[in-house]
């Protein structure tokens, strides 16, 4: 049951911020929220993580991100199924990720591109805009690395 309310809140989430920003902002443009450092910029990201692929063919990229969604979506469900009780971290871990991978696939299917808005940088340095959905795989990835690494949780 925990599974499916964290992935369920972490779908809502992304999606509600993902909709605010679609309806207040205009493609590209730019909030600044802390001077120097973040921004919330509104863009669509027709790639993968940090934007790879976003220049192949419209099809064969889709697809490609549509498949690979779902593999992955059936990959942590399956671990998910196979966890041993006891383990909420990994429950959790698993959870997140689980909702932000889906959350990414909800964009892919109505847009076939991902709206990303969370924009860092420092000065020049910057990090390409990312979302929620990317934020909760990153986070439940990172749980699920330190469980395997440490076996503590």
């Amino acid at each position: 049951m925990t599974f499916l309310l964290i992935g369920v809140a972490i779908i809502l989430v992304d999606q509600v911020t993902k909709g605010l920003v679609t309806q207040r902002f205009l493609l590209h443009e730019n909030l600044e929220v802390i001077p120097g450092f973040f921004d919330l910029t509104y863009v669509r990201n027709t790639g993968g993580a940090f934007g790879v692929l976003a220049g192949e063919a419209s099809r064969l990229r889709t697809g490609l991100f549509l498949a690979i969604s779902f593999v992955a979506l059936g990959i942590i469900f399956y671990l998910y199924t196979r966890l041993p009780p006891g383990k909420p971290w990994l429950d959790a871990g698993l959870a997140i990720t689980f909702g932000g991978a889906l959350g990414n696939l909800i964009d892919r299917l109505r847009f076939g591109e991902v709206v990303d808005f969370l924009d860092f940088h420092i000065g020049t340095l910057h990090w390409p805009a990312f979302n929620v959905a990317d934020s909760a795989i990153s986070v439940g990835v990172g749980i699920f690395c330190f469980y395997f690494i440490f076996k503590k949780m």
